[in-house]
């Protein structure tokens, strides 16, 4: 009897070259899930691909993809069907940000970092939910923020789209439940990835304060959060934002 926690599952990971869609994507392949990886550029999925041949024996799938583009996000869904027959776990992870004074913001940096983090969460989730719909069970995992949650200086675009997605899970958690059709979102903390390592020392030492554990959490904290939701453990559980923030915004 295996012990893996998504054997047999086809999962769906956007924005899995680097970070904590990576980690994800990784994680879920060694707990024994086939992995469709995306990012906007597919040359970037390379180093992941094969560490994935390497940790999990599989063969991923992987596939270019801008969520910002309905077109591309049924064709790359509708190849994982092709391939697998079924789609069991969707993790909307692909997100941009572009930082910027309200009253200096420009429309089209509102515009990139709404479409790409909000109505791209969308376009996913409705293109895997009639699969999921049919097969009667399915989880889909939306990445938030704790900027959703506080909002932050600096970062109206961003905490917008992130409090976008937070409705977002909770509606589409509502219509999807009687399907078992699960749904539910975390919102990270500070997490040390490329995003967090270009701040300056100071930067990185007053927001270390402002976390009751001392430190920043690693892109696994985040991804094994993922793996609870994503397997039957989390079986009772929709319609929730977790966060995986050290006691940030508690």
């Amino acid at each position: 009897m295996s012990l893996k926690k998504l054997e047999g599952k086809v999962a769906l990971v956007t924005g899995a070259s680097r970070g904590i869609g990576r980690e994800i994507a990784l994680l879920f392949a060694r707990e024994g899930a086939h992995v469709v990886l995306t990012a906007r550029n597919e040359a970037a999925l390379g180093e992941v691909a094969a560490q994935i041949r390497a940790a999990a024996g599989s063969e991923p799938m992987l596939a270019a993809l801008d969520v910002k583009n309905a077109q591309k996000v049924g064709a790359v869904v509708q190849g994982a069907l092709d391939k697998w027959g079924r789609i069991d776990i969707l993790v909307n992870n692909a997100g941009v940000t572009k930082d910027g004074l309200f009253v200096r913001m420009s429309e089209e940096d509102w515009d990139e970092v709404l479409d790409t983090n909000l109505k791209g969460t969308f376009l996913c989730m409705r293109a895997v939910s009639k699969a999921m719909m049919k097969q009667r069970s399915g989880r889909i995992i939306n990445m938030a923020s704790v900027i959703g949650l506080t909002g932050n200086a600096g970062q109206a675009n961003y905490a917008a789209s992130k409090a976008g997605i937070i409705a977002l899970t909770k509606s589409v958690a509502k219509e999807l439940g009687s399907r078992n059709v699960l749904v539910n979102a975390i919102a990270p903390g500070f997490i040390e990835t490329d995003m967090t390592q270009a701040l300056g020392e100071d930067v990185r030492n007053a927001i270390l304060k402002t976390i009751p554990v001392g430190v920043f959490g690693k892109p696994s904290d985040v991804a094994r959060t993922a793996l609870f939701l994503a397997s039957d453990e989390s079986a009772f559980v929709t319609g929730q934002v977790i966060t995986v923030d050290g006691g940030m915004v508690m």
